[in-house]
């Protein structure tokens, strides 16, 4: 226990620190908390202005995420550096918005997003919004490992309030939040009309969502939302869930119950910090569809596209941004509307880099952006994956779509009909500990060693190694370098387009396998992905058992 606790220190990266709360230097508490909080004010002290434009703070309903965000902020006052805090839990768009608002040249969120209640976190903004880059997480780093677990220490709440390095904000910030956020609608007319006849249940997994997503619903003409009371208040050991996190079936299950109850039409969920966004949808025999992240983020692009289209407001140098771990068919709907399309690493960070290249050099426009794990972003007013905005915008579709006689369920089934049938799924193998990272990095390094050369009968086409930054082609035995930066990511398309992507989680002690396939017909592809998954797994099984 000793070793586990000690062996390592907590890495600061791109999603700055997660773990275990607990003592030890591999652990979330107060003294690795303040060391971090002293590296960023290192940083921060640099650089000029920075100390007066100051940083803002929020947390959610984890345990002690209050008491790290006051600590945080006061160790930054004790540094000279004004820390803006939020008077209450606030989501991750919320304090994405916030930086930007107050012209901050950094933010923080004391989160573990939908980690076990076990964990806690510390998540790092800068000015433009968007979680720190890879280049600025090591330079940040580094001046934290210069920095001593025992020196750091907070000033007086009372003193830094007299001084104005303490400054407590809230509605103001949220009002601003809510205007930018429904300014975002495509049909605002048509919801304010027939918003009240969608039956939405939405659950907030005891997390920070339940205020945001239910006040801009009712703002923008969504009256008929019930709340699932079980999970409706903050509770930092999310009790009726063994993680909180909308990706898995259980955290639907009192959703669902509701929603039998009263004939819901969606069924909406968002994990504790509220960048994430789940979505369950009826069928027609009146169960429940829990949707994936591609899914929905593919019903989100095909109804704003479409809709923008439809107007005659689709901007012709229009961007699309989304992983390269999500679905190729966001490819295809783009395709459809001359739309272009980029991939990036995954991390939301990559995409909130393409939002702020748009800006900045107005060579295009960003429309959305999305990655497979629930994470959707509209606009460009936060810079993080934004559940609150992703929630109205799925029950205006699901309004719009209404009207033409559909549900969203239906809209799903048209994407396979117009576009052809993709599937996906996402394996992840959970590798905690010293021992579990050693079983990573081997099964990393044997796939590599002995590369696929078929799956399920298809042959290999190329193997992309993103840590070596080459492409192999099979059929030329030609090599080329790679766009997208140095990641631990291997990526293996074959012919037809079917893929394997094998990846560690940068936030989870996670290997995760995504699979994906299409084919012309429903049963098709749904048969291609069971067997193609399981011979992947399979091999995946084999190399995270293989022992040097």
């Amino acid at each position: 226990e000793l070793e586990e606790r000690f062996y390592q220190e907590l890495v600061f990266g791109t999603a700055g620190l997660r773990g275990l709360m607990g003592a030890g230097t591999n652990r979330m508490n107060l003294y690795v908390l303040r060391r971090a909080t002293q590296g960023l004010a290192d940083y921060l002290s640099s650089i000029d202005g920075a100390k007066a434009r100051g940083v803002v703070i929020a947390y959610d309903s984890r345990l002690n995420s209050d008491v790290y965000a006051l600590e945080t902020a006061l160790v930054l006052a004790n540094n000279g550096i004004r820390a803006y805090l939020f008077e209450s839990l606030r989501a991750v768009p919320q304090l994405s918005f916030a930086v930007r608002q107050l012209k901050c040249i950094a933010g923080i969120v004391i989160t573990a997003s939908h980690n076990p209640s076990a964990y806690n976190g510390y998540k790092v903004y800068w000015e433009d919004g968007g979680q720190l880059g890879p280049v600025q997480a090591e330079e940040v780093f580094s001046l934290i490992c210069k920095a001593d677990y025992f020196k750091p220490s907070a000033m007086n709440k009372a003193e830094a309030l007299e001084k104005g390095l303490l400054v407590m904000v809230g509605k103001a910030l949220d009002e601003a939040y809510y205007s930018a956020t429904s300014s975002l609608m495509l049909e605002s007319a048509l919801v304010r009309e027939y918003g009240s006849g969608l039956k939405v249940v939405y659950t907030p997994l005891h997390g920070a969502g339940r205020v945001p997503v239910e006040e801009l619903l009712r703002r923008v003409g969504f009256s008929n939302v019930h709340i699932v009371s079980l999970q409706a208040e903050p509770d930092s050991s999310f009790a009726t869930v063994s993680a909180p996190n909308p990706e898995e079936p259980l955290a639907f299950a009192l959703g669902i119950e509701l929603a039998k109850s009263i004939d819901a039409d969606i069924i909406l969920a968002t994990d504790p910090d509220a960048d994430r966004l789940g979505l369950a949808v009826k069928r027609h025999d009146g169960s429940y569809a829990l949707l994936t992240g591609n899914q929905i983020g593919c019903l989100l692009l095909n109804y704003m596209l479409g809709s923008l289209h439809a107007k005659g407001s689709l901007p012709k140098n229009g961007l699309v941004v989304k992983s390269i771990v999500s679905t190729p068919l966001a490819e295809a709907i783009c395709s459809r509307y001359s739309i272009k399309l980029e991939n990036v690493l995954t991390g939301f960070r990559f995409i909130s880099e393409k939002v702020e290249y748009c800006e900045a050099t107005e060579k295009c426009k960003f429309l959305f952006g999305f990655e497979e794990s629930l994470g959707f972003l509209a606009g460009s007013f936060s810079r993080d994956k934004d559940a609150i905005c992703a929630s109205m915008l799925l029950a205006e579709a699901a309004v719009v779509y209404s009207r033409k006689g559909m549900t969203l369920y239906d809209a799903l089934g048209a994407l396979d009909e117009e576009y052809g049938c993709f599937r996906e799924r996402v394996i992840s193998y959970t590798l905690e500990g010293k021992s579990g990272m050693a079983r990573l990095k081997q099964a990393m390094t044997s796939l590599r060693a002995a590369p696929i050369d078929c799956l399920a009968g298809l042959k290999v086409d190329y193997f992309e190694d993103y840590y070596k930054g080459t492409a192999v082609y099979a059929a030329a035995a030609a090599e080329k370098r790679l766009e997208l930066p140095k990641a631990e990511m291997v990526r293996v398309v074959f012919e037809g387009g079917a893929y394997v992507i094998v990846r560690p989680s940068g936030t989870e002690p996670k290997l995760k396998l995504y699979v994906g396939v299409n084919a012309e017909k429903s049963s098709q592809a749904d048969e291609l992905l069971e067997s193609f998954a399981a011979e992947a797994k399979s091999l995946l099984d084999r190399l995270l058992a293989k022992r040097e």
